[in-house]
């Protein structure tokens, strides 16, 4: 019952089309019963009396020759209008459903994403969505069968009551064989397709962590992990095609026997008078072109397991809960910085449990970043800072309090209007396998060669761009394989400044680039007439000497606010972690210091 619900939601979604479908397979069907009657027409009132008399009535044969061609193409024409709705129908809902899935993706926010695997979501949006609509393409066959098998039912009872009682035994008996079949079926499709989810997550893993598995010389550990599961995956199949393997012959048989029942009792039916020889050749090929048709009830049945389960997976996506809806607020679009502020706000990530309670990361976080003036957010590893900037462009939301953007709460802002505001540059660069051009300028209408090129001037990447062999149109390979670490900070650093945003958000986005480099970046920024709000997650001293202020956060909470040198003689948590590496270097030069001492001392002595 569930996989006929989503059969109806397919009709639902696709009405025309699955009526053109359906009405080449009535069609067919009909004309396939009208065949049976005109063959045994031709057999009872052509062929038999020819043998009889020895000779044949040529008009009579030459007239059931063009009715047999005639019925063929008009059962042409029904194949190709059934072949051709049931495609279109099976393709335009696995396409809608695709787009409806990643659509749903982006809708939902970065915490549901963590805790699902990337592997399962490309599972979903592909193999899933294909299972789910994989039995519209035999659907209007059997649709088109069921009305052939009633039309067929009432011309055998015309025929004869005993001849339809053996087509009463065996249809119902092809019906709940399928059922039984379904339903041991059922257990094996869904176990397969969540062994295929698997398998592609770690496939998927593997190639995304390729540099760690090569480096770490984890290539057999990792095969063997593969190879694992693509076993579970493999007998699981096997699982179900053995089942496939012994029902289908039942499936076969059935209808044979019928004909071969139809045969012996017409026989017997034929010499008692009850039935004419045209009768019981018409029943008895009835039941032979109905074996073929009736399987595509069969086909339906059997692809539903999996369709359920594929749906079930599916759903999961659609129905997710959690997406962060946006308001109808408009920022400002004039030429000027932003203002950020943070008040009082408070934020956990959900733990992959969804019974436990949220693990808290941010408690009671208020600062602003004024309008034209650059911000470091500086603490220890894990006291919320990437976090911080994650709630800044509103990749989630806070749990209590408010992040405003010029006075407005961004939850109320329209998601085009923010997006055009505010630019996150991540810690981890991501570059597209395509065009230094497109991966700066993303499509976005206005983004001139002149625009590019002045944002890569002020990311310090003009000068690699322009060595490149085609310059703007290279090709950087896939996530940028082709660029250094640095080289690829600084382009996805000129792809936020391409989109001239009003407040920029830097995540660590200079790390891999060397410290003059990383200094003369930021202050281009400064100096460029960009009118930007910069807020810099901040390790290095250099850099954060260069900010205007400096927000401390230690164990997600705000411990000081202030300038670098108010804060270097004020906040001794500060003082020690921006000096920490001045300070290792200091301890190694005593210990080393100390070392070449004892070894004089020693030599003297």
């Amino acid at each position: 019952m569930r996989g006929l619900r989503v059969l109806g939601r397919a009709i639902r979604e696709e009405p025309k089309i699955f009526a053109v479908a359906v009405g080449g397979s009535v069609l067919f069907g009909l004309l396939t019963i009208g065949s049976a009657y005109l063959v045994g027409a031709i057999v009872g009132d052509v062929v038999v009396p020819a043998i009889s008399t020895g000779r044949a009535d040529t008009g009579l044969l030459a007239l059931g020759a063009a009715a047999l061609i005639g019925i063929s193409v008009l059962k042409v024409v029904g194949i190709f209008g059934r072949r051709l709705g049931a495609g279109y129908m099976q393709f335009r809902l696995q396409a809608a459903y695709r787009r409806r899935v990643t659509r749903r993706y982006l809708e939902l926010p970065l915490a549901w994403h963590q805790r699902h695997a990337t592997g399962t979501l490309l599972s979903n949006a592909n193999s899933d969505v294909e299972a789910t609509w994989f039995p519209i393409a035999p659907l209007p066959f059997a649709v088109g069968t069921v009305v052939m098998l009633v039309t067929a039912f009432a011309s055998l009872f015309a025929t004869d009551w005993v001849l339809a009682l053996v087509g009463v035994a065996i249809f119902p008996a092809l019906f709940a064989l399928n059922v039984v079949y379904s339903r041991r079926m059922a257990p094996r499709q869904a176990r397969a397709q969540q062994l295929r989810a698997e398998v592609s997550e770690i496939a998927h893993e593997s190639f995304d962590g390729a540099l760690v598995v090569k480096t770490m010389g984890r290539e057999a550990q990792e095969t063997s992990r593969f190879a694992a599961r693509a076993g579970e995956l493999r007998d699981a199949l096997i699982s179900v095609g053995r089942l496939r393997g012994v029902f289908d012959p039942m499936l076969e048989t059935l209808p044979s026997v019928g004909t071969l029942a139809v045969l012996l009792i017409g026989a017997w039916r034929l010499r008692q008078g009850a039935v004419t020889v045209t009768e019981l050749v018409s029943v008895a090929f009835l039941f032979t072109v109905l074996a073929f048709p009736v399987r595509a009830i069969g086909w339906v049945l059997a692809e539903l397991p999996r369709s359920v389960a594929g749906w079930e997976r599916v759903r999961h996506v659609l129905t997710a809960t959690g997406e962060m809806p946006y308001g109808d607020a408009e920022l400002d679009t004039r030429d000027t910085p932003a203002t950020l502020a943070f008040d009082r706000v408070g934020f956990g990530y959900e733990p992959a449990d969804p019974q436990q309670p949220a693990q808290p990361v941010l408690h009671d976080i208020s600062f602003t970043v004024p309008p034209g003036r650059t911000v470091a957010l500086v603490g220890p590893t894990g006291s919320g800072k990437s976090t911080i900037a994650a709630l800044a462009v509103r990749l989630v939301d806070p749990q209590s309090g408010r992040v405003t953007i010029d006075g407005l709460d961004v939850r109320s802002l329209r998601a085009a209007s923010l997006a055009a505001t505010a630019a996150l540059v991540a810690q981890v660069p991501f570059v597209f396998d395509d065009t230094v051009r497109a991966n700066i300028a993303l499509d976005r209408p206005g983004v001139t060669d002149d625009e590019v090129w002045a944002a890569l001037r002020l990311a310090g990447a003009d000068g690699f761009v322009a060595r490149l062999p085609d310059g703007l149109d290279a090709m950087v390979g896939e996530r940028g394989t082709t660029l250094s670490g640095g080289q690829r900070q600084r382009l996805t650093l000129a792809r936020a400044l391409a989109g001239r945003p009003r407040l920029l958000v830097l995540d660590d986005a200079t790390s891999a680039v060397d410290p003059r480099v990383e200094a003369a970046i930021l202050a281009a920024l400064r100096r460029a007439d960009t009118a930007t709000s910069i807020l810099v997650v901040a390790y290095r001293r250099a850099t954060i000497a260069l900010a205007d202020e400096v927000v401390y956060v230690e164990h997600g909470r705000v411990v000081a606010h202030g300038t670098h040198p108010e804060l270097l003689a004020s906040c001794t948590g500060y003082a020690d972690l921006v000096t920490a590496y001045e300070k290792a270097e200091a301890e190694r030069e005593r210990e080393k210091a100390y070392e070449e001492a004892t070894l004089d001392a020693e030599v003297g002595a």
